[in-house]
């Protein structure tokens, strides 16, 4: 019989026998052993390893349910946890939890139990971006973008994360643009660059009528003479108008500190990420911007409101 029988066979009888093996005395065992040799053909350390496999298989498998359920009650207070927070990232709500949540109790905005307490203060950051992911793109509706060439100027910038700027002194900026495209990134429109200071929160939004490596290069410029000290480093993401042979070249020729974050990873700049939402989108909105003339009335929104940030 076991050179006739089929591998999925094998498998059928293998789920069928596990179940009961495990849970037999020493003789059961023996007679249900003996059964699945003579089944399949296999050498009896074989079959006991078999056994062995689909018994943790169906365990990891029953801890990945159980794992995926944990979380599903709290979901909702999260959600309103990061509303209430301004949408902030993982790394930032998860410290602002414990101060929130009592707040919101108190108002009557969340009615929860000691052990969904309990979990919302006991949450990783990974877990609240991964449970939150699908209310993040119905809130913002975007797309992840394509990679493009990875360049040899890329390459050659080291990479920052979140955790490593270990309370940097002010002059430290994190940089990244922001799209007014609409609905479309067809043609040419205008993107806001936003650079805020890592220490202290100060932020400076100019608007560049598109994203030529040499507007970026006067946008800097021109942040530079409107933050009270003077530029030590920027950080970027990895957009091509950054990751070019003009930003990178003269930002090391006025001795700035270049760096870049990791691909797809906005959590490794928190601190432009939010105020991207809290002030560039509170703004301006999602609209379409384009033209000189839209330009110049988008920097003066930004002038008159750059001291309320």
């Amino acid at each position: 019989m076991a050179g006739t029988i089929s591998m999925g066979a094998r498998r059928e009888v293998l789920s069928a026998v596990a179940g009961r093996y495990w849970s037999a005395g020493r003789l059961e065992k023996g007679r249900l052993l003996d059964a699945l040799c003579r089944t399949t053909g296999w050498h009896r350390k074989h079959a006991v390893r078999a056994l062995r496999r689909v018994v943790e298989k169906a365990t990891k498998a029953q801890l990945r349910r159980e794992r995926k359920r944990r979380y599903v009650a709290i979901k909702d207070a999260l959600t309103a946890l990061w509303e209430a927070s301004d949408r902030v990232c993982g790394k930032r709500l998860v410290a602002m939890i414990p101060t929130l949540l009592p707040a919101l109790e108190q108002h009557g905005q969340l009615q929860l139990s000691k052990d969904e307490q309990a979990q919302l203060l006991a949450v990783s950051a990974a877990t609240i971006d991964r449970i939150l992911g699908d209310v993040k793109v119905a809130t913002v509706g975007t797309r992840r973008r394509r990679a493009g060439f990875y360049s040899a100027i890329r390459r050659e910038v080291p990479i920052r994360t979140f955790n490593d700027w270990k309370d940097p002194a002010p002059g430290f900026c994190e940089v990244d643009m922001v799209a007014h495209g609409g609905t479309s990134v067809a043609g040419s429109f205008i993107h806001t660059l936003t650079m805020v200071d890592v220490a202290t929160g100060w932020t400076e939004c100019l608007p560049l009528v598109n994203r030529d490596g040499s507007l970026v290069v006067e946008a800097i410029k021109c942040a530079q003479s409107l933050f009270p000290w003077l530029l030590r480093g920027v950080d970027f993401d990895n957009d091509s108008a950054f990751m070019n042979e003009v930003v990178v070249p003269w930002c090391r020729g006025q001795t700035l500190e270049v760096t870049r974050s990791r691909a797809y990873k906005k959590n490794d700049q928190a601190f432009v990420e939010q105020k991207n939402g809290a002030v560039v989108r509170r703004l301006m909105g999602y609209g379409r911007f384009d033209g000189a003339e839209t330009a110049r009335v988008m920097a003066g929104l930004y002038a008159a409101a750059r001291l309320l940030r």
